[in-house]
């Protein structure tokens, strides 16, 4: 069985013209290198655009954006057809065999409520990596482009935080490798410098210590939890260069098991 390789979208990315096609090159590296790759991609401007068009307010609470039943039909439309539609037709007209998905209707990501606060946001509580694996055995070398949505136990639907989606689902399909494409540059320390490699340790303490906040913190206890779980290489990087990953290994920031010089050296910014 062909190792897996899990790379997570930011739908911030997907703004610049640039990334798909990074995208394509980087998926169609890593067959050659014979991988596996399923895609999860975000979509929170274009959810953004769709509410607004609709006159629907909302708001974010700790990061996360509350969902109500209305804006929760909104935003199935939105990652599961439009978004999930375009990054599949993208990759078709660069030979790539991509095959969209739902986390919701493919019975994928399994959900509770995460807070009631929060409304339809899901926790994943399990994933059945089972229609995943169906299609990465077929033949044609094809590739799971899968949409953050979750059903719950009532077949109700639920908006799953897409970094949360790409690690559980990483984590199920035992993959070697999960990568965030992000539109920064990876993470940086305390003077805004990018750490070209960390640990899950150094990572929590940087979050202790309020190094790692806003839009990078959900990545990073993300990564934390994939590498807990055995995921052996976590990277987050700028999906402007994307395709560099193959051959370039100091770009982004690459959290691995490291040495404890290497750990000193990434907290201060300095390439190991």
């Amino acid at each position: 069985m062909k190792q897996r390789i899990v790379i997570k979208l930011g739908g911030a990315s997907l703004q610049n013209p640039a990334t798909l096609h990074e995208l394509a090159a980087l998926v169609r590296g890593y067959q050659k290198r014979r991988y596996n790759v399923v895609i999860v991609h975000g979509g929170g401007p274009a959810i953004n655009e769709e509410l607004t068009k609709r006159n629907i307010k909302w708001q974010f609470i700790n990061g996360q954006r509350q969902t109500t039943l209305e804006m929760m039909d909104v935003i199935d439309e939105v990652l599961a057809k439009d978004v999930n539609g375009m990054v599949v037709e993208q990759l078709k007209l660069a030979k790539i065999n991509a095959v969209g998905m739902s986390g919701a209707e493919n019975n994928i990501l399994f959900c509770s409520q995460s807070n009631p606060e929060l409304m339809q946001v899901g926790k994943v509580e399990s994933v059945d990596a089972t229609k995943i694996e169906s299609v990465l055995s077929q033949f044609g070398a094809r590739v799971p482009v899968v949409a953050p949505i979750g059903v719950g136990a009532f077949e109700e639907k639920y908006n799953v935080n897409a970094d949360w989606a790409a690690t559980m689902i990483a984590v199920a399909l035992n993959a070697k490798m999960l990568i965030f494409l992000t539109d920064q540059s990876g993470i940086l320390d305390q003077e805004k410098k990018l750490v070209p490699r960390a640990t899950s340790q150094m990572i929590d303490k940087m979050i202790e210590d309020g190094v790692i906040s806003g839009g990078m913190f959900t990545k990073a206890k993300a990564m934390t939890t994939a590498m807990n779980a055995g995921i052996k290489q976590v990277r987050v990087l700028h999906a402007s260069f994307a395709s560099l990953v193959l051959n370039a290994g100091s770009i982004g920031t690459l959290v691995t098991d490291v040495s404890a010089a290497t750990q000193r050296g990434a907290l201060h910014g300095r390439a190991s």
